[in-house]
């Protein structure tokens, strides 16, 4: 049998770039849920867009690093 071989940077890069796009979709959903709701809780709303953008700049700095930067 062979050793189970180490992942890359880029592979790691790779898996946790789709948890947090999982992440994000999820958060999506639960705002819109919570919008659609009689009486939204406006603090939680806000708590959750917010994270939302922070999954959201995590996702854009991973993408950076795993596109290689090409000289015109």
């Amino acid at each position: 049998m062979n050793a189970p071989s180490e992942m890359s940077h880029e592979d790691v890069l790779r898996v946790k770039l789709e948890v947090l796009k999982r992440e994000h979709r999820d958060l999506d959903a639960a705002i819109d849920a919570l919008q659609e709701a009689v009486n939204p809780d406006q603090l939680t709303l806000k708590r959750l867009k917010t994270q939302k953008l922070q999954l959201k700049d995590r996702i854009a700095r991973i993408e950076d690093e795993l596109t290689p930067d090409i000289i015109a």
